[in-house]
C-alpha cells in the first residue's frame, strides 16, 4: 500500500478525463506530475505540483488548471477538500478514514508494509567495502560496510535481486609487502629480532599470522630469499587477512554473497578478453597522453601506451590500461573485473568508495557503459571521512593496528547496532564526526536512542496490557475500531506511517538510505509526542483505563508504530530494542 501512489493515480485519471472533457488539450505528458507530502502540514495532508508543470505545455494559466483539476478531486470520496495555493498548487485533505485504515494495514502486512515492486527483480550488483588484505578493517573501510549492507538491504526491500559482492584486492604488489611484513613476523616467532622498513605493515595483528606461518612451515623459510618464500607466503598471509576481514564483517552483521579474487583476472585471459570487447568497439588504441595536471614539462617524459578512448563515454582525458614495457596499468583489472559484472548479466552496478577515489568515477563509468553499450549503469557513491572522538578529543590510533582506528575499536566502543544507525545518520557524501559519548548518551540528542527508545516504549506498554489482560495481538488490534483514532496527535502518527512506502521507494531510487535513518527519527518524534499528550489528555493514553474500545485504538497505532521501526531499524540492519537498560 503507498497512499501517494494512489492518490497520484486520482490525480492523472482526472487530467485524463479533463482532457476527454476538452478542458486540457491531447498529447500532454503527465510523467513529472508528483504528489507529497506539503512543506508545511497546516496546509494539507498532500499536494500536487499538476498545475505547475502542465501550465507551459498546455499554455493555460497553472491556476486555471488547479482550479478545474481541485473540482474533480473534490468529488472523490478519499478527498475532503482540494484548496488552490498560490500561482497553481494544489493542496489536498483527506478523509479520516484513510489515515485508519493504514494503521490497519500496517498491522495486517506487519513489516512486509512498505516493501514494494520498484526493482520489478531487476539484478543489481552491490560492491562494498573491498579493502586491501592488508589489514584489519579501519574507521573508514567500517562507514562504507554499513552504507554498502544497508544499501543492499533498501534495494532488496523494495523488490530487487540484490548480490553483495567484496573485490579482493590481492594482484597488486601491495600483497608483495604483506607477505614481506608477515616474514620478519615469522622470524620474529623464530626468535629473531626484526625491523620493519619503511613501507611494511608493523601492526601488532600480524604477530599471530606470523606464528602460523612457523606453525605450518617450520623453519622452511629461515634464512631463504623471496624465490623461495614470497609466492607461497603471499597466499598464506591474503587468505589470513580476508579471515580476520571476514571477523571484522560478522561482527557488524555484514555477510558477503561473493568474494572476487582480482588475482583471478591475471593469467587467466579475463582482462585480454575485456580489452578486446573494447578493440572491437574501436576504443583501444596506441597514443600519448598529455602531462598530468600541474605537472611542469621537465617533469614529464612521453611515453606511447596501449589507451583507452574512455573520452567517448564522458571522461575527461583518455586512459591508459597498458604501460610502454607491456605491464597492465590498476585501471585494466578493474575493467576486466567489471566486464565481468555485465557479463554475468546485472542489469546494474553499484560501487562503494572511499573518499580518495573520487577521481576514479568518470573513468570507470566510461568503462562500464562502453562495455555494455550503454545498457548497464554504474553508480558510484563515495564515502567521506569519518572522525571519531572520545571524551572531547578525537581518537586517532589503535594499538593493535599501529597506525589507524579499526572496525573493532569503534564496535567495542558502542558496540555494531550503534555504530550502524549512526554511520547512517548522514548522507554518504558528508563527512562525519562521530563522538563515541554521544553515542551512547541517552537523550532526543542521540538518534538511535530516541528511535530505540520509542520502540522499547510500545513493547513496555504492550506488556503493561498483557498483564491486566487485555487483548494485544495484531489480530486484535487490526480487528479494533479504528474509526477512534480521530485526534489530531493520532492522526499525525498515522499519516506518517502512511509515508513510509514513499520513503523506501525514494530512498530505492535515489540509492540514499540515510533517508530511512532520517524517517525513522521523524516517526520516533511524531510517537513521542503522543505518548507525552497522553499525560494529560486521557483519550490518548495507549492504555486508556475508561474505555476498552480506545485502548485498543490506542494499542493499535502504537504497535504499528513498531512495526515499522522494526521494518526500518531491519533495513539499517539494526536490532529493535524492546528494553532499555
Amino acid at each position: 500500500m503507498n497512499l501517494f501512489t494512489d492518490i497520484r493515480s486520482l490525480v492523472i485519471d482526472s487530467l485524463t478525463a479533463m482532457t476527454g472533457e476538452g478542458a486540457l488539450p491531447e498529447g500532454l505528458d503527465f510523467a513529472n506530475v508528483a504528489v507529497e507530502p506539503p512543506r508545511d502540514a497546516a496546509h494539507g495532508d498532500m499536494a500536487t505540483n499538476a498545475a505547475m508543470v502542465l501550465a507551459k505545455p498546455a499554455r493555460m494559466k497553472p491556476r486555471d488548471i488547479a482550479e478545474a483539476l481541485a473540482a474533480k478531486l473534490a468529488a472523490d470520496d478519499r478527498v475532503t477538500s482540494a484548496e488552490v495555493a498560490g500561482p497553481g498548487f494544489l493542496n489536498l485533505r483527506l478523509a479520516p478514514g484513510i489515515w485508519q485504515n493504514v494503521v490497519k494495514s500496517v498491522l495486517d502486512a506487519g513489516t512486509d508494509f512498505g516493501r514494494s515492486e520498484t526493482g520489478a527483480g531487476k539484478r543489481v550488483n552491490v560492491e562494498y567495502v573491498s579493502a586491501n588484505p592488508t589489514g584489519p578493517l579501519h574507521v573508514g573501510h567500517t562507514r562504507g560496510a554499513v552504507f554498502g549492507d544497508a544499501l543492499a538491504s533498501l534495494l532488496a526491500y523494495a523488490g530487487y535481486d540484490v548480490t553483495r559482492e567484496y573485490y579482493i584486492n590481492d594482484g597488486g604488489g601491495q600483497v608483495d609487502v604483506l607477505a614481506r611484513s608477515v616474514y620478519l613476523r615469522y622470524l620474529e616467532a623464530h626468535g629473531q629480532e626484526v625491523a620493519f622498513a619503511d613501507g611494511t605493515y608493523p601492526g601488532d595483528y600480524l604477530k599471530p599470522v606470523g606464528q602460523a606461518l612457523k606453525d605450518k612451515a617450520g623453519d622452511a623459510y629461515v634464512g631463504k630469499g623471496e624465490d623461495v618464500w614470497l609466492a607461497e607466503v603471499r597466499e598464506f598471509s591474503t587468505d589470513a587477512m580476508m579471515a580476520l576481514i571476514r571477523e571484522d564483517l560478522a561482527q557488524l552483521g555484514i555477510e558477503m554473497d561473493v568474494f572476487y579474487s582480482e588475482k583471478s583476472l591475471y593469467g587467466t585471459g579475463k582482462i585480454e578478453a575485456a580489452l578486446e570487447a573494447l578493440k572491437s568497439k574501436g576504443l583501444i588504441y596506441q597514443g600519448v597522453l598529455e602531462p598530468p595536471k600541474g605537472k611542469k614539462p621537465d617533469d614529464w617524459e612521453p611515453r606511447e601506451q596501449t589507451l583507452f578512448k574512455s573520452t567517448d563515454h564522458g571522461d575527461d582525458v583518455d586512459r591508459a590500461v597498458m604501460k610502454s614495457d607491456g605491464a597492465w596499468t590498476y585501471f585494466a583489472p578493474d575493467i576486466a573485473y567489471h566486464y565481468d559484472k555485465v557479463e554475468r548479466g546485472f542489469d546494474e552496478l553499484i560501487d562503494i568508495f572511499g573518499a580518495d577515489h573520487g577521481g576514479y568515477v568518470k573513468r570507470m563509468k566510461a568503462a562500464v557503459s562502453a562495455l555494455s553499450d550503454g545498457r548497464v549503469p554504474l553508480d558510484i557513491k563515495l564515502c567521506q571521512l569519518v572522525k571519531l572522538f572520545k571524551d572531547g578529543q578525537e581518537f586517532k590510533m589503535s594499538k593493535r593496528a599501529g597506525t589507524f582506528v579499526t572496525l573493532r575499536d569503534v564496535v567495542d566502543a558502542v558496540g555494531p547496532d550503534v555504530t550502524r544507525f549512526m554511520l547512517l545518520t548522514r548522507k554518504n557524501d558528508q563527512g562525519f564526526d562521530f563522538d563515541l559519548d554521544k553515542a551512547l548518551e541517552q537523550s532526543k540528542d542521540n538518534p538511535v536512542f530516541y528511535v530505540q527508545y520509542a520502540n522499547a516504549r510500545i513493547c513496555s506498554t504492550l506488556r503493561k496490557a498483557a498483564e491486566q489482560n487485555i487483548a494485544a495481538d495484531d489480530a486484535t488490534l487490526a480487528g479494533a475500531d479504528l474509526g477512534l483514532i480521530s485526534d489530531p496527535a493520532q492522526l499525525a502518527v498515522a499519516k506518517k506511517l502512511a509515508e513510509w512506502p514513499r520513503q523506501v521507494e525514494i530512498a530505492a531510487r535515489t540509492h540514499e538510505p540515510h533517508r530511512v535513518a532520517f524517517f525513522l527519527y521523524d516517526l520516533a518524534s511524531e510517537l513521542h509526542g503522543l505518548y507525552h499528550q497522553g499525560k494529560s489528555n486521557e483519550g490518548l493514553r495507549f492504555v486508556n483505563e475508561s474505555s476498552q474500545s480506545a485502548t485498543h485504538a490506542n494499542l493499535a497505532l502504537a504497535r504499528a508504530v513498531s512495526v515499522v521501526i522494526s521494518a526500518g531499524l531491519g533495513i539499517l540492519g539494526v536490532k529493535p530494542a524492546e528494553e532499555m537498560r
